[in-house]
């Protein structure tokens, strides 16, 4: 006995195991110990259900990488077999779906009532309002059918005593009597307020004189008025002389050229300054034709001599001698200072 279950051994030691390269191994044989020659070899139980359904799985070409690997307690093999291992190992994943957030929901569809009955409202309010501004009032009000005195009559007012007048046989009307009136526009009243001034002038030969030695027409004289250009003055500071244009200025007095130039709203203009009486006094020339004064500053200038000629530089409606007396630095009318002084 104990040679033949040696000689089994020998001969399964020394032939080769032949295994199919596409068929797995799915048997594990037991080893053979001398004192069990006797007993009958049995294939080892398989409790793993990953190889159980390998071994009960129709027969199929399986690629050598497939094939597990048992180490141990551990199944090897490839990532491919590794990973369904790992797959079946693992307990089954519960997949939580969150749910969608229902305040807004919920708040919405609170809210729909409010916001119908706002716009209820909202198109009440509008023909209301529509109804209010197009009918009038007294469409609303009724009136009773019954007479203002009540189902019976009218109200009649007790008018006291009858009142008499007794007229004269020979009475007669007369005509009617008006007192009399006239009627002025409101542009003389502004032409009568500040309106242009017209005088005239007796030309003197004496130590003050007028600009001219001829008497020339006054368009606009001193005080208020109405400005007739954009830029002119409406308190005029001086008397405008309209002899026409080119017409000669000559000086009121002896005195020395201050300021002789072409610029702002008197254009062409002289200053000079006189002393007359002791006083100190100062006289302008404006709207002189342009480059017309020979005078410069600092030139001395005696009564009578040739100022400029007339003309329209500056602010200015039309050719005219616009001429300024100032006493001490204050403006004072030219026509009733040279009425007092300009004497023969």
């Amino acid at each position: 006995m104990e040679a033949a279950a040696a000689a089994a051994i020998v001969q399964a030691e020394s032939t080769p195991a032949t295994v199919d390269a596409f068929e797995p191994a799915v048997s594990l044989a037991a080893s053979v110990s001398p004192s069990l020659a006797d007993e009958t070899v049995t294939e080892a139980p398989v409790d793993d259900p990953f190889l159980l359904s390998l071994f009960s799985a129709d027969e199929e070409p399986v690629h050598p990488e497939a094939i597990p690997i048992v180490v141990g307690t551990k199944i090897k093999g490839s990532r491919r077999v590794e990973r369904a291992a790992r797959r079946a190992e693992a307990p089954p994943k519960v997949r939580i779906t969150k749910l969608p957030k229902l305040g807004r929901k919920a708040k919405t569809k609170k809210s729909r009532p409010a916001s119908t009955l706002l716009s209820v409202g909202a198109l009440l309010f509008s023909g209301a309002l529509l109804v209010g501004t197009t009918v009038p009032a007294n469409a609303f009000i009724t009136f009773a059918d019954e007479p203002i005195g009540g189902a019976g009559g009218s109200i009649i007012a007790d008018a006291g005593p009858e009142q008499a007048v007794e007229v004269a046989a020979d009475a007669s009307v007369g005509a009617l009597s008006r007192d009399a009136f006239t009627v002025t526009s409101y542009a003389e009243v502004v032409r009568e307020k500040y309106g242009t001034r017209v005088s005239t002038f007796t030309p003197t030969t004496g130590a003050v004189r007028w600009p001219f030695p001829y008497a020339t027409p006054i368009s606009s004289g001193y005080g208020d008025r109405v400005a007739p250009c954009r830029g002119c003055s409406s308190h005029h500071n001086g008397v405008d002389f309209t002899p026409g244009s080119g017409t000669p200025i000559y000086a009121i007095a002896d005195g020395v050229v201050t300021q002789a130039a072409f610029s702002g709203s008197f254009g062409q203009h002289v200053y000079m300054d006189h002393v007359i009486n002791g006083q100190k006094v100062e006289s302008i020339y404006g709207h002189m034709i342009g480059g017309s004064s020979p005078l410069a500053v600092g030139q001395t200038v005696k009564v009578g001599d040739f100022i400029g000629l007339v003309g329209s530089t500056g602010a200015s409606t039309g050719a005219h001698l616009h001429l300024e007396v100032h006493l001490d630095g204050v403006v004072v009318d030219p026509f009733a200072w040279l009425t007092a002084n300009a004497v023969n």
